[in-house]
């Protein structure tokens, strides 16, 4: 239990030191993940209005075809081919990637990948 409290104590601390030099304008918005143990979400953000641009998750129901686990890199990868594809639909093509503290690999990796390639720029 303390191991646990440990890594998220880490966690919100890089997440936090992050968020001092990162942040999303009108021009580049700021592309923000969120992993939980049954889903991963991401949004596009516009810090200067306050405002959600575009966003994307495992829980939508278009996204969950032919995918076993909902909190794998597959769906990581389809969540960040959705999100590209309904940025890009709003005039969105470079943004600012905000990892929200977790490590650069796996399903974080995966989900930027993957947005990287349908046409997203960071």
């Amino acid at each position: 239990m303390k191991d646990i409290l440990r890594k998220q104590k880490r966690r919100l601390r890089r997440r936090i030191h992050v968020r001092k030099q990162v942040t999303g304008t009108a021009d580049r918005p700021r592309l923000t993940v969120f992993r939980s143990h049954k889903n991963i979400y991401a949004q596009i953000i516009d810090d200067s209005a306050g405002r959600t641009l575009v966003a994307a998750s495992s829980m939508e129901k278009s996204l969950q075809d032919g995918l076993t686990n909902r909190a794998s890199k597959q769906a990581a990868k389809k969540i960040g081919t959705a999100l590209a594809a309904k940025a890009i639909q709003k005039g969105v093509k470079k943004v600012v990637f905000d990892r929200n503290g977790y490590m650069f690999h796996g399903r974080i990796r995966e989900l930027a990948e993957a947005a990287r390639k349908a046409g997203l720029e960071f």
